[in-house]
């Protein structure tokens, strides 16, 4: 329904119209509007008035204020602000036209020529990266001529990215410009403002994009110098928005003494299909200059790659990829100052693999992966190209497919599982090369386990299987001594397909047993419940003599030796095995009476999550039957913010004065009952300012740790080892954030939010009497938010072994609202740095920044 109020205007040319020279009507379109106090028609002056929240809607136009006049002669308007009895300005003038919004103190405009002009304007363009989310650019103009549809021209202009609309704590002063709406805007001299006070930034012309989504442009390097390769241009490049789903960023790095980088990265998605990112680093390091005797030149690499596949596009088949490889020293040695969690890494990997299910009856999973590990400190690479993995689903031929399977037969259960790899074992230096290839060998396993369960005595689950392998080698190796020298054995390798079977018993039956002692209603700790899972299994592997051969060796005794040593899968085992398990989970938990009076329950508290005892018994052995008790356990303390893990091996048997375990009983040879050979233990704990607080709804979500980065790059998921700060971007880490929301700053801060994390790890070794500390440290991390904007952290560690501090990192964070200002700070080690930055957090005007680093180590 139109409103009441709203009144429609209709004028033309009341006098005749000539056929062969007509005039074209005043106005090509009804006229729309109200006013809250009065609308005045004046013949006289050919004018309407509209006076207090005025409206008028023509074609595509609409105009609110405080005051507008149109002159119906002119097709001229004007609109202003009012002024109440303290003197103040309201009702603004809101102007729209299409989709292009414009908020000044006054405006005047012909709908003839569809020229205006605009004083003191202020108008708002979304414009960024459609993948990042898009930044508002707030434009301002004390003067601002409408030259038609899209062109503007504005006079004493600011440009802005502040949320602040009133008093922005920056802008760009620029006396004069061109402005596009949602393209561009081109301005003269431009001026950096922080403040209100202006900045030494200052260029003679700008080029500012305000166009929604991805667009093509150029990415401001970032000068410095560095004393052993000179002066640099860091992260300069270029992005391309390739299409709609795919985009790619190219940067660079130019030293003065030759030393270079490039790095390209591509971004590609499709909802509902897949997403994923492909990067490529390379740099070519030089130091000090040619002829000095410090000189060196080396290049490293990285590439990484990841893909992932949405499950609702094909839930049959999945192809995933993730994949980091490269220079062992890369994250080491890189021309970028690289986040420190990377320093860390010790290996890198790689996965890509492509699935498929058939889900008929029985169904079949297949699978094809390629696999890469390569350990930094080694330069050692192992390589699978690929692995085939395929699998039946369970059997069970004696039983209905559907219902309860019931009894001894009706359990009986078979499957098939192949598992075929291809493996490389190689060097850094010949990885990617030919000579990779040397070492390849070739093995498969077919595995067919058969089993079956049942109850006896309705308490005891017994479990009865066996298993059969068959597996397949493409070359075998003969073995003998020189017939001629005697002095060396000769290993010839043999060609073709070979194969082996082999096949096991097992058997295993277990219990559980609950006990539960009570104290009474009236206790504190009103019962203590103990649940023990007792369980014991049997396994029998025959000797698998016929695969073994044997030759005379050089004091003319027989060698035995199987032509499958060497293989992919190794040899059947000679040795028969007969042996018998043991083992025991506790767990145990109490009830006690909770603090809160209205509560109408206990409180179940765990005292011990777990706590696991092993040990096993071989008949077949000839000594040292009885295998070492292993003890291990964890729990939570502290409302779950202390977790405890430990762990111990206890060995029934002595040494002698070599070390040798002999096939004495310790407590036989005057020692304990046992001895214990290896230790471990791991305390984490976590607290914050919230854990002393107030308590909170239980029920509401709890709030993401604001320091918990996963570290996507190969470091932590905590930050005991420093936060990451991605440098090969244009900005900090911390601009992957949302900017955050407008807080106050309380004159009497009397709350300082604050949090802790301890990570605790000692392990011991007395295998061979050395009794040793293997490793003894204390990492800990922590924030401290000062105030709303501000905020302090760190992260170090102690090692009590080696008498000295772990990786340390000092970091200061400043919200400057539009800005952010980062300081990292690592004061001593290997890794001795620091990083300054400051720049303004929208993604439109990223470049304007200031940043600053230590020389790179």
């Amino acid at each position: 329904m139109p409103d009441p109020k709203l009144q429609d205007t209709l004028l033309k040319d009341t006098t005749k119209v000539d056929s062969l020279n007509g005039k074209k009507p005043l106005l090509l379109d009804k006229i729309k509007y109200k006013a809250k106090d009065y609308v005045k028609m004046s013949q006289k002056d050919q004018k309407i008035y509209l006076y207090n929240e005025a409206e008028l809607y023509y074609q595509d136009t609409e105009l609110k204020a405080g005051i507008i006049i149109m002159d119906y002669v002119k097709n001229e308007v004007y609109a202003g602000r009012l002024k109440d009895s303290l003197g103040n300005y309201t009702q603004l003038p809101f102007f729209k036209q299409g989709t292009n919004e414009v908020i000044p103190d006054s405006i005047r405009f012909n709908f003839d020529t569809q020229k205006a002009i605009i004083w003191n304007s202020r108008t708002e363009q979304q414009a960024g990266l459609g993948q990042l989310g898009s930044d508002a650019m707030k434009v301002y103009a004390e003067i601002t001529k409408k030259e038609n549809d899209s062109v503007y021209f504005l006079s004493e202009g600011k440009l802005t990215t502040s949320k602040d609309t009133v008093n922005p704590d920056y802008y760009i002063r620029v006396k004069k410009a061109k402005f596009v709406p949602q393209k561009k805007v081109i301005a003269g001299f431009s001026n950096l403002y922080i403040a209100d006070v202006p900045t030494p930034v200052a260029l003679p012309f700008a080029y500012f994009p305000l166009t929604v989504g991805r667009t093509a442009g150029v990415m401001m390097p970032t000068f410095g110098s560095d004393p052993d390769r000179g002066y640099f241009l860091q992260n300069g490049g270029y992005y391309v928005p390739i299409n709609d789903y795919v985009d790619l960023t190219l940067t660079g790095d130019l030293y003065t003494n030759g030393s270079y980088g490039f790095r390209t990265q591509s971004v590609y998605s499709k909802r509902y299909k897949y997403r994923g990112n492909v990067n490529f680093r390379y740099e070519n390091l030089v130091t000090s200059q040619k002829g000095f005797s410090d000189y060196s030149r080396s290049t490293i690499y990285n590439i990484q790659v990841s893909h992932a596949q949405d499950a609702k596009s094909n839930p049959n088949s999945r192809f995933q990829a993730s994949v980091n490889l490269g220079s062992s020293s890369y994250y080491r040695n890189s021309l970028l100052q690289q986040n420190l969690p990377n320093t860390q890494v010790n290996n890198l990997s790689s996965s890509i693999s492509y699935s498929k299910t058939f889900p008929e009856y029985p169904s079949v999973n297949l699978s094809l992966t390629a696999t890469h590990n390569q350990n930094t400190n080694t330069g050692v690479v192992d390589v699978t190209l690929p692995t085939l993995q395929a699998s039946m689903e369970r059997i069970f031929p004696f039983a209905p497919r559907e219902g309860i399977k019931k009894g001894i037969i009706q359990n009986v259960n078979f499957q098939y599982n192949l598992n075929a790899r291809n493996s490389i074992t190689t060097t850094e230096d010949d990885f990617l090369t030919g000579r990779m290839f040397d070492n390849t060998r070739f093995g498969a396993r077919n595995t067919i386990p058969l089993s079956t369960n049942f109850k006896v005595a309705k308490h005891f689950s017994v479990s009865v299987g066996g298993s059969y392998e068959d597996v397949w080698a493409i070359e075998t190796y003969e073995r003998g001594y020189d017939s001629d020298t005697k002095s060396e054995v000769v290993t010839d390798t043999i060609n073709g397909f070979d194969r082996y079977g082999t096949y096991n018993f097992s058997a295993s039956i277990g219990t559980t047993l609950y006990g539960l002692v009570n104290f009474g209603e009236d206790k504190k700790i009103q019962a203590i419940r103990h649940v023990m899972r007792p369980s014991v299994s049997y396994g029998y592997t025959p000797s698998f003599d016929q695969y073994y051969d044997s030759y005379i060796g050089a004091d003319d005794e027989l060698e035995l030796y199987s032509r499958f040593e060497g293989t992919l899968n190794g040899a059947p085992g000679l040795n028969k095995s007969s042996s018998m398990s043991f083992s025991l989970g506790n767990q145990f938990e109490a009830k006690v009476r909770d603090k809160d009076s209205t509560a109408t329950k206990p409180k179940k508290i765990s005292l011990l999550s777990n706590l696991n005892l092993s040990t096993g018994y071989n008949f077949e052995a000839d000594s040292l039957k009885l295998s070492p008790l292993n003890l291990s356990g964890g729990t939570n303390i502290l409302n779950n913010k202390m977790a405890i893990n430990f762990g111990a091996s206890l060995d029934p048997y002595a040494i002698d004065n070599n070390g040798t375990r002999i096939n004495t009983f310790n407590v036989d040879n005057g020692g304990s009952l046992f001895r214990l050979t290896t230790a471990r233990a791991n305390l984490s704990y976590s607290l914050s300012s919230e854990t002393f607080g107030k308590k909170k709804d239980e029920k509401k979500e709890d709030k993401k740790d604001e320091y918990d980065y996963v570290a996507a790059s190969g470091g932590r998921d905590d930050d005991l080892f420093g936060r990451a700060n991605d440098f090969n971007e244009n900005r900090p880490e911390d601009e992957r954030d949302k900017d955050s929301e407008d807080v106050e700053n309380p004159v009497y801060g009397t709350k300082l939010p604050w949090d802790l994390r301890l990570a605790y790890a000692v392990n011991y070794s007395n295998s061979n009497r050395q009794n040793t500390i293997g490793s003894h440290s204390l990492m800990f991390s922590g924030n401290i938010q000062l105030s709303p904007r501000w905020k302090i952290g760190g992260s170090s560690g102690y090692d009590f072994k080696n008498k000295g501090f772990t990786l340390t990192q000092l970091r200061f964070e400043r919200d400057l609202k539009s800005f952010r200002m980062n300081f990292n700070w690592t004061p001593f080690g290997t890794y001795k740095r620091w990083y300054f930055f400051i720049g303004i957090k929208s993604s439109i005007l990223q470049d304007l920044k200031w940043e600053n680093r230590s020389k790179r180590n």
